[in-house]
């Protein structure tokens, strides 16, 4: 008896549900009669997933290039999808800041963990040769991680280092985006001369960078913790989250990158070109660019050394970074 009137209950707030549609309850659950069951592989769409590997060249390993750089991508998806929740917030509440954060954390975890796939799963040989095909694609064509940082900080925190002292929330986002960091990073440093892969992603992405710019001009996730009052900005969970959202983000995924560049792009002669002529010893070390997200949760020394030990620990493993 009692099921039967959870039943009536529920077939009642249906009809609530419903009325407004223009058909009756009795259309929808005709449509539900009439639906197949759903399987697990129709619903991921596991078979256009499959799919979607589609290598250049004959060599086998770069079926293995195209899957970690997609699975790459999907991780930055669940990224954006933690930071479009937080600036969307207008609660405060410092629970859901800190489990957002964190969340954001474990993705980079898992992307930093896994890059060594990228480092020691492919064969060097085989890399070098399929590589050519791929030409001027690159990984710096990667708009989602472009995305990450615009949500993450005011764009004058992304400004190249050399002349980020010239700027400020005063300039316009057309004004601040012009000087980003990582546009040097793709010019010919000796003609100014932009390379292919930068003119095809500013054509490609440049007006929706630009879009999300000034949707959250002030509403960023620093700018969300600069707005807590004072006793909650002092949180430690925050703020040890937020740090280690920095090292992840600035530090740690790009000597990930470096090591990948070391692996395939050193050798005795003189190092190769990445493939979108990406000036990849200027572009890639930490400490050369000092991005940090949040910049406040610093002492100045710490800023001014920002990436520093780490960079030299890559480069001498045996000394140690911990002082």
């Amino acid at each position: 008896m009692e099921d039967k009137e959870k039943i009536k209950s529920q077939i009642s707030k249906l009809e609530e549900k419903y009325k407004n549609s223009g058909q009756d309850l009795s259309s929808y659950l005709d449509g539900l009669l009439y639906q197949r069951y759903l399987t697990y592989w129709d619903y991921i769409h596991l078979d256009t997933l499959l799919s979607l590997q589609v290598p250049r060249t004959h060599f086998p390993d770069e079926e293995i290039f195209i899957m970690y750089h997609q699975i790459t991508e999907l991780y930055f998806k669940l990224i954006l999808h933690e930071q479009k929740q937080l600036v969307d917030d207008k609660s405060g509440n410092l629970d859901f800041f800190i489990e957002k954060v964190r969340r954001i954390n474990s993705y980079y975890t898992v992307l930093i963990s896994s890059f060594s796939i990228m480092i020691k799963g492919m064969e060097r040989e085989q890399f070098l040769q399929y590589r050519m095909a791929l030409l001027p694609a690159s990984g710096f064509q990667s708009a989602q991680f472009r995305m990450i940082e615009i949500y993450a900080t005011p764009l004058e925190n992304l400004v190249h280092v050399s002349e980020r002292a010239q700027y400020s929330s005063e300039n316009t986002v057309e004004e601040l985006y012009e000087h980003i960091y990582w546009k040097k990073g793709a010019t010919d440093v000796s003609t100014g001369e932009k390379t292919l892969t930068l003119k095809q992603f500013e054509y490609r992405y440049t007006p929706r960078l630009i879009r999300i710019a000034k949707q959250v001009k002030s509403t960023t996730i620093y700018h969300k913790y600069l707005n807590l009052p004072n006793d909650l900005k002092q949180n430690k969970s925050l703020v040890e989250a937020l740090k280690i959202l920095d090292v992840n983000a600035n530090i740690n995924w790009q000597l990930m990158h470096m090591g990948s560049a070391h692996r395939y792009l050193r050798r005795e002669s003189g190092d190769i070109e990445a493939t979108g002529g990406t000036n990849w010893k200027e572009y890639l070390p930490p400490s050369f660019q000092k991005i940090v997200f949040f910049p406040e949760l610093y002492s100045d020394k710490e800023l001014n050394n920002w990436g520093k030990q780490w960079v030299e620990h890559m480069l001498n493993p045996d000394k140690s970074i911990m002082k």
